[in-house]
């Protein structure tokens, strides 16, 4: 049995330890924190076991972790690494956990950085939940234009919104446009209730929700006031040229190619800019390609251009989304085969 002593926050478990087929236990230095760790009723073991197909025994301050050499490893650098979480003072959820899973993930090709990527806003440090959000954090700091794309619940729009709020916060920008289809593809507002602002904020609402988790309301509402923070529908776009700014475009997947190419021009001076969207939810009429699609098919590879995109191990919402996903990933790939054969078929005749 190898065995690892967890004493302080930056010891790391000896490579040696990959391995071993034999148990590996893992002796935490505080009590307290080893059952905050385990979780109530060692909910939190649970979850690791589940997530990684080990077995783990929790006595004291010790875990004895088993099964597979290599899940063994991760299950162990997951819990070691949640053990310094609590060592440098953070709280433990369930969530906090799940995320840990996701970065150990040893059949997730997409390993994680070795010095992660984080976001500091003035409500707390960003981090991220999945290898995915990993390396779109990554681009996000590195790219001046960057591209998500995948499925609903990924941190697509979240993230972005998070990175221009850290952009603003230290002087690297000088504001932030956020925007998106205000109706599927037409934009056609005039038949809602109430002035320009009440037709376009539900359109924009998702966008309102990430901004204010992450700045305190007043100031998000000054910020708004002095044009520092922008939301507007993509038709607002038009004619602009967008300088020292952070801008955002949601729901990209809905945009045609003449608005994708009209948006992405307004890049200005010292302008960052993501696009985020999802190809299995486009809206547009039958027949009409995305804009979405369009460029990517014309602007993946170019330098300064980075393109992240997600699948269902990224989803990092209620675990039924993933399973969501899934569901509609393996319907539509069995349609997809169904309509082959069908073709096949024909063409034997």
């Amino acid at each position: 049995m190898t065995q690892i002593i967890l004493a302080s926050s930056d010891h790391k478990a000896p490579a040696a330890a990959v391995l071993s087929t034999k148990p590996v236990t893992l002796t935490f230095e505080s009590n307290r924190r080893a059952q905050e760790l385990f979780g109530v009723g060692h909910g939190h073991v649970v979850l690791i076991e589940q997530g990684f197909g080990v077995k783990i025994r929790c006595r004291g301050n010790e875990a004895t972790i088993s099964g597979d050499a290599a899940r063994v490893q991760a299950a162990a650098t997951a819990m070691s690494g949640l053990y310094n979480r609590l060592e440098l003072g953070h709280s433990l959820a369930p969530h906090d956990v799940s995320a840990a899973v996701r970065m150990a993930d040893i059949e997730d090709p997409r390993l994680p950085l070795s010095d992660l990527p984080a976001i500091r806003t003035r409500r707390g440090v960003i981090g991220p939940r999945s290898p995915g959000q990993a390396a779109y954090m990554d681009m996000l700091s590195k790219n001046e234009m960057v591209f998500g794309i995948g499925p609903a619940g990924t941190g697509k729009t979240y993230l972005a919104v998070a990175q221009a709020v850290g952009m603003l916060a230290e002087n690297k920008v000088d504001r932030i446009v956020l925007s998106r289809p205000a109706v599927e593809a037409g934009e056609r507002l005039g038949f809602l209730p109430g002035d320009l602002k009440d037709k376009v904020d539900p359109y924009l609402r998702p966008l309102y929700d990430a901004l204010g988790d992450m700045m305190p309301p007043d100031m998000l509402k000054k910020r708004m006031e002095t044009g520092e923070i922008e939301v507007a529908p993509l038709a607002f776009m038009r004619g602009r040229t967008l300088k020292h700014a952070f801008v955002i475009l949601d729901e990209a997947q809905n945009t045609t190619p003449v608005q994708m190419k009209m948006f992405l021009t307004r890049m200005g001076e010292g302008t960052h800019m993501v696009i985020a969207g999802d190809l299995s939810q486009i809206d547009l009429p039958a027949g009409a390609r995305s804009g979405l699609r369009d460029a990517l098919d014309t602007l993946e590879g170019l330098p300064g251009i980075g393109v992240c995109r997600f699948d269902k191990r990224d989803v990092v919402r209620h675990p039924l989304v993933a399973r969501i996903v899934d569901a509609y990933d393996q319907r539509a790939a069995a349609e997809k085969d169904t309509r082959r054969e069908a073709r096949r078929n024909e063409t034997a005749r």
